[in-house]
Formats: C-alpha cells, structure tokens, sequence
C-alpha cells in the first residue's frame, strides 16, 4: 500500500519548477452561427499556479473551456500541451492531462467511490479485474484528496462535496497536469468550499496548473494566483492577483464601473405572509415567521439547512404535516401551487433552467406562461396583450435580447434570471419568493437583480430572500432569520447583522 502511494505522489507531483508553461493556448478564434465566441485569445497554465478565468456570462469562458477539454476545435490558432498540439478530441486531451471538474458531479450513481476513480482503467490480469489492487490504487489517491471517505461507498450516496472531491481524486489517478474546476462551488456550503480550496492549495503545492472558473469574485481572490479576464470573446488582461482589487476586476469584466449595492432602510407595512409551526417530519421542525408588505426577510443558512424546503411549502410546491401558512391574514391550501398563486405568491426557483423556462420557448411565452387567463381569456392568444406584458418586463427589468420572439435559451444567464423574474412581477404577487436569484450570473447581473429586488421591495411587495451569499444577504436583508437542520437557529434584526453572526447561527445555533 505505502509503495503505491508513493508511486502515486511521484507521478502526481511532476517534478517541474513553479510558473513553468503546462499549457498554452495563442490566437484562439472560434464562431458559432452569428456569434463569435473567441477573438484572438491568448491564455497559459502554469505548473504549481491557479489562473482564475473570469467573465461575464457571455465573455467567452464556456467555449475555452471546452477547447481545453477537447470538445471544441478552434477556428484559429493552436493549444498545446508541454508543447505538443492538442489534437481537438476529448480522449486527446485526458491523454494529455487535462481534466475537468463541472460544478455537478459526473459519476456512476450505482458504482462505488473506487469503481468511479478507476473507470475505464480497472487493474486486471487474463481480463479479470484485481479487486484488491483497484481498491489499493483508489485508497492511495483518496488520501490525498479526502481521506476520511470509503472506497466502497455508492456514489449517489455521497453529497455535492464529495463527489467533487472524487473527480478530483480520478484526476490525480490518471496523472493529469491541468485542472480545469468550472463553479465548483455552486452547490456547496462555507466549510465544504474552504475544504475543497485546502485540497486545491495542495494540488498546486504539488505542481498541477489549475484554472478556476467562478462568478464569486471572493473566491477568485481566496485561491487564485493568477487573474484572466474575458470580455465580448476578447482577452482584456492576464494579472497577478496581488495587482488587482474587486473594483478592477469588475471594471475589466463589464467595460466600466459597478456600483456595488447598499442597503437602504424602508418602512415596512401590515403584515402580508405568516407561518406559524411549519412541520415536515425529517425535514423542517416548528417553522414560524412573518413578512410585512415592503419588507425584505432572508432565510440565510447552509446548503441543506431547510430553506427551499421553507419556500417550496409556502409555493405549494411541497406539502406538509403540521402548520398553517396565511396571506393578508387568509389560510393558504397546502400543496397547490395553483391556490398559493391566486393567493399571490411568487417564486423565483432556484435552478431557473430545470424549474423555470422552456428553453426551445420564446422569451415572450416563456414571461406568460402562467398569465394564460389575461392574455387568451376567450381561449385565443391576444397578441396585443402578450406583447403588452412582454415589452412591460424588457424596459422595467432592463431585459437584454434581440427580439421576444428568440429561443429564450440564447439570452445570457442574468438575461434569463430576469425573465423568470419579469414572470412573477407580471403576476402582481403580494409575496415574491426567491430562490438563490444571482446563482451562476455574473456581476453586473448580480448588481441589476439585486437593485431590482430592492426596488420591488420599496414599492411595497413582501419579498423572501434565500441567499448563501453573506454579501448579499448584508446588502438586501432588513431581517435575517438563519436555518440549521430544518429549524430557525435564530433571527437577526438589522442591526444585528453580520457576516460573523450569521454564520455563528448556521453552524452553532
């Protein structure tokens, strides 16, 4: 066993001094119909270096990316790899060591932890597969990685975390030099994220070139050597992080300056939402809180902590055992989405591609969906009336596209944020509910949505906010009410708010 995890550091190591070129890309140009993706792009991986791509949605990272990792042939230029061409091919560029982390987990559900780790390379002898040495081999790259973890569990039972620590471990299997980690962080909580950088300190301690891709400027900043930014498909600058602030990056990002948003204070009115004693057996426990009208409350927490739970039973959505949820003092139906709509409830889902828009649908139809009755009340689409409600959404949400009539697919992720929004302004709700609104948006986006939210707000709807992002919760909140294992851990009031207090309730409370 020592003598393979032995063999396993040497290979993994690469003995190569840091800042030394893995790989580089000069001149890349790539167009897709009508759109070109990439102008004359330069980028480089270091060894022992994480470069931090970074970008508005739409600036081009996606199609590198995908370059690097072999799906994509360039139009122009040449990437190579310890100076070799990267032939354009998925296989070419494993068998170069280029792997990619995807921000969800691409493992065998029904496969244990070690069978995923040594995939497609499993030890055999005459064609029998040694057990033994492909637990041994699994063993010795999990102890690099996260070593507390069996190499016999199932791999649909391991959380967000760990199955992007796996990946990472089958990349060290199978001696990659480069990692490319696409938002990684999506779906993991404050200390699973600080785990998960730990372990990449380690692979860059070792010598592997990392690219980090994230729309969290503070994350960028916490684990990146490196800075590349990305605009309209163009190379803006490659920086030193020392040599940079959030304020340049932003500016790099967008072409000018973001101002970031602040909270202001709003009166707040009678009381629009009540929950009193929301139970749901292993889920939620004795869940109670009120929204007034013009008032923004945030449910802060942990990843698993209850609070799209908490939305999902307000929405309809979920029912559950014990409780009552009230609106304007009336009695909400549990587990209708269509009565908690008529009631006036909102809500903004947290995974807008697989809950909210049809993405081969136009923007328009996507916006009206649900407003069937006001713009078809005799059964025939007014096209006036949709295109009333349509062009309402575009100017007050500041909707970039360049027709309704487009696939709403093609708009950008904040651009496809603000429709689903549009779609639920459009409804006239007393409660707006919303789900992780600037997940995956770059950030200006994030700057847009949260003004819109705070503009919302002060024209007296009820908002509830669910954020994992401290900053925002800080900027938006006028109360916080912060959830661990399923129950309120605490409330905060606004002056109580800090990003200490929050996340003191979240892990301790």
């Amino acid at each position: 066993m020592n003598a393979i995890l032995r063999s396993a550091s040497v290979r993994y190591r690469r003995d190569v001094p840091k800042g030394t070129p893995i790989l580089v890309a000069k001149g890349i140009g790539k167009s897709f119909p009508g759109v070109v993706a990439l102008d004359n792009v330069d980028f480089e991986i270091r060894a022992g270096e994480v470069n931090a791509l970074v970008g508005e949605n739409g600036a081009g990272k996606s199609t590198l990316i995908k370059m690097m990792a072999g799906f994509h042939a360039p139009d122009e230029g040449e990437i190579r790899v310890d100076g070799e061409l990267l032939t354009p091919s998925p296989q070419a560029a494993h068998a170069a060591g280029v792997a990619t982390i995807h921000q969800d987990h691409h493992l065998v559900p029904n496969m244990t932890v070690a069978e995923n780790i040594m995939l497609g390379r499993w030890p055999s002898r005459f064609g029998v597969i040694s057990r033994r040495e492909q637990m041994a081999r699994a063993e010795a790259v999990l102890a690099r990685v996260v070593p507390n973890l069996s190499p016999t569990t199932l791999a649909r039972q391991l959380t967000p975390a760990e199955g992007q620590l796996v990946e990472i471990a089958r990349a060290i299997s199978e001696d990659s030099r480069v990692l490319v980690m696409d938002e990684p962080t999506t779906s993991l909580s404050p200390p699973e994220i600080e785990r998960l950088f730990q372990v990449v300190d380690d692979l860059k301690a070792q010598g592997l070139g990392v690219v980090f891709v994230s729309h969290w400027l503070e994350e960028v900043f916490r684990i990146s050597d490196r800075i590349t930014v990305l605009r309209d498909g163009r190379l803006v600058s490659s920086i030193p992080a020392s040599e940079l602030d959030h304020a340049k990056v932003i500016k790099m990002m967008v072409g000018r300056d973001v101002q970031q948003v602040k909270y202001s204070p709003r009166q707040a009115g009678e009381v629009v939402l009540h929950v009193d004693g929301l139970s749901r057996a292993g889920v939620l426990e004795d869940i109670s809180f009120s929204v007034r009208a013009g008032e923004i409350v945030t449910l802060a927490g942990l990843v698993g902590a209850g609070r799209t739970e908490v939305a999902n039973c307000i929405a309809g959505i979920d029912r559950y055992d014990e409780g009552a949820i009230s609106i304007d003092g009336k009695l909400v139906a549990a587990g209708d989405p269509k009565k908690a709509i008529k009631a006036g409830i909102a809500l903004v889902p947290e995974d807008r591609r697989e809950q909210a828009l049809v993405p081969k649908l136009s923007v328009s139809t996507n916006i009206t969906m649900p407003l069937l009755d006001r713009i078809a009340p005799r059964g025939v689409i007014s096209e006036s009336r949709e295109a009333e409600i349509v062009n309402e959404a575009a100017r007050s949400l500041s909707i970039k596209m360049a027709s309704a009539s487009v696939p709403i697919s093609t708009l950008s992720g904040g651009n496809q944020q603000k429709a689903v929004i549009g779609r639920c302004v459009a409804l006239g709700p007393r409660l707006l509910i919303l789900d992780e609104p600037t997940k995956g948006v770059d950030v200006g986006a994030k700057a847009e949505i949260s003004e819109i939210i705070i503009r919302l707000a002060s024209q007296g709807a009820a908002v509830l906010l669910i954020s994992s992002e401290l900053p925002e919760v800080l900027a938006l909140s006028d109360r916080a009410l912060v959830m661990r294992s399923g129950r309120i851990a605490g409330q905060l009031t606004r002056d109580e708010l800090s990003q200490e207090s929050v996340m003191n309730l979240a892990t301790m409370g």
